[in-house]
């Protein structure tokens, strides 16, 4: 049998070695967090020599840096065209867009259950890698709180801290996720009842003014 060439996958897959180096270590970092994990580990689980991760990710710390820029860069393009819909729809006036948007996102993490896996991992040290908030996180909740205060300037809604309601409603929605992944009842019962609660919650906070 010809020996393998250093650095080419070992098995059959037609997504380019990067992505599976980063979707392999992304599942591992979530289900271990990254004290657990070495690079060994994410190159057998991808399929590929430790010289290849290296050659893609860089070391370790790099390497997870990489796997959470690979889900915001994901979560970003489902959220900006909903963030767009939502602020066009406000300036005329309270509508349902933001049960529109927040559906984007419940719906981005109930596909993807091991971003909230790997967020929380990393909240489990609040000061370790702190940089990979503002880098990965605040970026969304920036977009949202802007979307919100913008509204609340031309009198569509009243949201006097919406730093504290879009912080709120994400945590609600990690939450979700993870207790979805512990039933074993009917998960697109549990999603319907979800999405109802945070449409409720929603209307509650903002509910259509006056005629």
């Amino acid at each position: 049998m010809p020996r393998r060439r250093p650095g080419r996958p070992r098995r059959d897959d037609q997504r380019p070695t990067r992505d599976l180096v980063l979707a392999a270590a992304t599942t591992l970092f979530a289900e271990r967090g990254f004290d657990a994990v070495s690079v060994r580990d994410v190159a057998a689980a991808a399929g590929v020599d430790v010289a290849t991760v290296a050659h893609h990710t860089g070391a370790k710390a790099q390497l997870y840096d990489a796997c959470f820029a690979r889900v915001f860069s994901a979560e970003r393009r489902a959220l900006e065209a909903a963030g767009e819909r939502a602020r066009a729809a406000l300036a005329a006036g309270p509508t349902d867009a933001l049960h529109d948007l927040v559906d984007v996102f419940v719906d981005f993490l109930e596909d993807r259950p091991e971003t909230t896996a790997l967020w929380l991992r990393r909240w489990l040290e609040p000061q370790r890698h702190a940089e990979l908030d503002q880098r990965y996180a605040a970026p969304l909740y920036g977009q949202v709180e802007r979307l919100l205060a913008a509204a609340a300037e031309a009198g569509a809604l009243v949201e006097p801290t919406p730093h504290v309601t879009v912080r709120s409603l994400v945590w609600a929605v990690h939450g979700h996720v993870v207790a979805l992944a512990a039933r074993t009842g009917s998960a697109a019962r549990e999603r319907r009842e979800f999405r109802a609660f945070v449409h409720r919650l929603l209307d509650g906070l903002y509910p259509p003014a006056a005629p």
